[in-house]
């Protein structure tokens, strides 16, 4: 009983802090969500680019950055940034086998397209190595990895992204691969780096402090919590012990069925203050570290409210 007890009043208090109308009170100005996922896409999206545009910046978000997994998404943030004044909207490109895998060209031509939205460089996602094989589909995957050594194509990825100051994001490699891929990118000329929803990829504190030591930022994601609320509780304990300095927050929402991005951000927050994360801490893995992954200027004003 002693046991089950303490789980039960966790779970009740999640629901409170999930009900509805209850993060209402989370001011989301200026507020950065670097994982937005939306339509048209060939999975189910609870909402097209626009929509999700518009939402985010009714709600008071700063920026966000579109991401899909099969197609590039620098041409849709130009689109979206025509029809949605007051928000910043970036896009990029993750290379799945759907753009050829671990293409230079393909990551040349996001950056080219006009509007100069693709920011971001996504490794493979859904067709990584580590992803497919975790998963056990037998499917075919795009490694970033060849006998210990990056692929060759990744040095010109990699000098691509340097030359043009883009985030190299990590997709859904293994962590094991991202602590080998993270100095070897810095050897290129990478200057942001951010780990892809870790835990996601089954890191372990250590690593992720390693990543931290080596320069990278990692992304929080609510979608996990949001599925699997004990998650909430190790990442609260990572931001205290390894810093918030290292970390960002996003929702990785758009799914079908789910609430729409702001509304994610809303719950995030409110479910990590709730859990002892400080206003600061929100303020720097919120505002402050996508800010500078994106090159945006830096909130002048602590958000207190």
């Amino acid at each position: 009983m002693n046991k089950v007890f303490p789980t039960f009043i966790y779970f009740i208090t999640l629901f409170i802090w999930l009900a509805p109308g209850q993060a209402q009170d989370v001011n989301l100005t200026g507020v950065i969500d670097m994982h937005v996922h939306a339509g048209p896409d060939s999975l189910p999206r609870a909402m097209n680019d626009l929509e999700a545009a518009r939402r985010a910046r009714d709600a008071g978000l700063r920026a966000i950055v579109l991401k899909n997994h099969f197609t590039m998404t620098a041409d849709r943030a130009a689109l979206a940034l025509e029809q949605v004044e007051g928000l910043e909207i970036f896009g990029g490109i993750a290379l799945n086998r759907a753009v050829g895998g671990i293409n230079p060209e393909a990551v040349r031509q996001s950056v080219a397209f006009d509007g100069g939205r693709g920011k971001v460089v996504w490794l493979p996602t859904f067709d990584a190595e580590f992803y497919v094989k975790r998963a056990g589909t037998g499917a075919t995957y795009v490694s970033v990895m060849k006998n210990g050594n990056p692929v060759a194509e990744l040095v010109e990825v990699f000098q691509i992204v340097a030359e043009n100051n883009l985030i190299l994001a990590m997709g859904h490699s293994a962590p094991e691969e991202v602590l080998v891929l993270i100095p070897f990118a810095k050897k290129q000329g990478v200057r942001q780096i951010l780990v892809t929803h870790v835990f996601g990829q089954d890191a372990t504190n250590l690593q992720m402090q390693q990543m931290a030591d080596a320069g990278a930022m990692m992304e929080l994601d609510w979608l996990a919590a949001y599925t699997n609320p004990e998650l909430l509780k190790d990442y609260v304990e990572v931001i205290q012990s390894i810093g918030a300095e290292h970390f960002i927050i996003s929702s990785d929402f758009g799914q079908a069925g789910n609430p729409d991005h702001a509304t994610g951000m809303r719950q995030f927050i409110k479910a990590l203050i709730e859990a002892g994360i400080n206003q600061t801490q929100i303020q720097m893995m919120a505002r402050n570290n996508p800010a500078t992954l994106l090159g945006l200027d830096q909130p002048t004003v602590l958000r207190t409210d």
